[in-house]
C-alpha cells in the first residue's frame, strides 16, 4: 500500500509499463468514481495496420480510449459498440469492446476533404463535423439492446460523451482523452508508436462513491445534480477542476503508472483504485462467421461478388483479414442455393 493514500502500489497493476489496462478508482472524500485507461500496444496495432492519416489516427485513437473506459463497467459480457457518424472529413468510426476487455475499431474517410481541412484536421471535432454518437450495450441474442444517441454539433468525443452522461443519464461526468505518437530511438533512425489514453469521473451519492465504478454503470438512470446538497455540489466542482487539469501527455506517458497519476490528483482527499481490467487488440471476425455472412445472399448476389480467379474473398474492415471461398461450396445438392 502507498501509506497514507489508501491505494494499491503499481507494482500490482498490469506489468511494469501500465499499457493496456483500464484502471478503476474512486475518491470517496469527493464522491466521485472514475476509471483510467492507459493504452499502447493495443492501440498502435490497430491503428498502423491501416495506416490512417495522423489526424484520422488520432480521432480513432480517442474513440478506441472512450470505448475502454466505458466498455469497462460490463464486467464479464456483453458488447459495447460505439459510432460516431457526422458529414465531416471522417464520415464514419467505430468502435468494439468485447467483455471483458477485447477492442477493434476502424474509420471511414474521405482523403480528398482531408487534405483540404488543412489545420482544422488537427480537431476531432471538426474532423467528424454535425452527426451523432451512438453507445450501444448487447448482452447477447437473450437480452435487450440498450442504445443512448447524442446529436454531434461541433463537440469533441470527450465532450459529447460529457453531454450524454449529463443529459440522458443525469450524472455529472467528465472525459479526458488524449492521443499521441511516440518515437522509440534506433540506430536506422527511431520507431514510431501510437499511445492513447484517458480519464473518466462520475459524481455519485455519498453512499455509492465507495462501490466498485463498475456497479451499475451500464444501466440507464442515476444520481444528478438536482436535489444534491450544497456539499455535494462544491465536492463534484473541485473533483472536475482537479481533473480538468491533466495534461494529455500525462494520460499517454508510458513512465506515470496510472495510479501515480491519481495520487496526484486526489492526494488530498484520498484514492483508492480496484482491480485493472486487461485490454487486448483482438477481432471477431473468422472463416466459419465469414461462411455464414455469405450463405445469406442470394445465389445471384454471391455469383456478382465472384473475382477473376473465380473465389468469393471477404475482407474485414476492422482487422484486415481475408477469407477466400469457393461459389461451388454454397451450392446445395440440388445446385440452387
Amino acid at each position: 500500500m502507498v501509506p497514507g493514500s489508501g491505494m494499491t502500489s503499481s507494482q500490482t497493476i498490469g506489468g511494469a509499463s501500465g499499457d493496456d489496462l483500464v484502471l478503476p478508482f474512486a475518491a470517496e472524500g469527493l464522491d466521485v468514481r472514475g476509471r483510467v485507461v492507459r493504452l499502447g500496444p493495443a492501440v498502435d496495432a490497430i491503428l498502423s495496420r491501416h495506416a490512417y492519416p495522423p489526424p484520422v489516427a488520432r480521432l480513432l485513437g480517442e474513440a478506441l480510449a472512450l470505448t475502454a473506459l466505458l466498455g469497462a463497467a460490463l464486467k464479464h459480457d456483453g458488447r459495447l459498440i460505439l459510432q460516431a457518424q457526422g458529414d465531416g472529413p471522417v464520415s464514419m468510426i467505430v468502435v468494439d469492446y468485447d467483455a471483458p476487455g477485447a477492442l477493434r475499431g476502424c474509420a471511414t474517410y474521405d482523403a480528398g476533404r482531408l487534405e483540404r481541412f488543412g489545420g482544422e484536421a488537427d480537431s476531432s471535432a471538426a474532423l467528424i463535423g454535425k452527426g451523432h454518437l451512438a453507445m450501444t450495450i448487447d448482452r447477447g441474442p437473450d437480452s435487450n439492446r440498450y442504445q443512448g444517441i447524442v446529436a454531434l454539433d461541433g463537440e469533441s468525443l470527450a465532450a459529447a460523451a460529457d453531454l450524454y452522461f449529463r443529459q440522458s443519464e443525469q450524472i455529472p461526468t467528465l472525459v479526458r482523452l488524449a492521443v499521441a505518437q511516440t518515437v522509440t530511438p534506433a540506430p536506422d533512425g527511431g520507431a514510431t508508436s501510437w499511445r492513447a489514453g484517458g480519464i473518466i469521473i462520475q459524481h455519485v451519492p455519498p453512499a455509492a462513491a465507495g462501490a466498485a465504478p463498475d456497479a451499475g454503470a451500464d444501466a440507464p438512470g442515476g444520481g444528478g445534480e438536482e436535489g444534491a446538497g450544497i456539499a455535494e455540489i462544491e465536492a463534484w466542482r473541485e473533483a472536475r477542476a482537479l481533473t480538468e487539469t491533466v495534461e494529455a501527455h500525462e494520460l499517454t506517458d508510458p513512465l506515470l503508472a496510472p495510479e501515480t497519476l491519481l495520487l496526484r490528483l486526489f492526494h488530498e482527499r484520498g484514492v483508492r483504485v480496484f482491480t485493472p481490467q486487461d485490454l487486448t487488440e483482438s477481432c471477431t471476425c473468422s472463416h466459419e462467421g465469414s461462411r455464414d455472412l455469405l450463405r445469406r445472399f442470394s445465389r445471384e448476389d454471391r455469383a456478382d461478388m465472384v473475382d477473376e480467379a473465380g473465389r468469393i474473398t471477404v475482407t474485414c474492415h476492422f482487422c484486415s483479414a481475408c477469407y477466400s471461398f469457393d461459389p461451388a461450396e454454397f451450392e446445395d445438392a440440388a445446385g440452387k442455393r
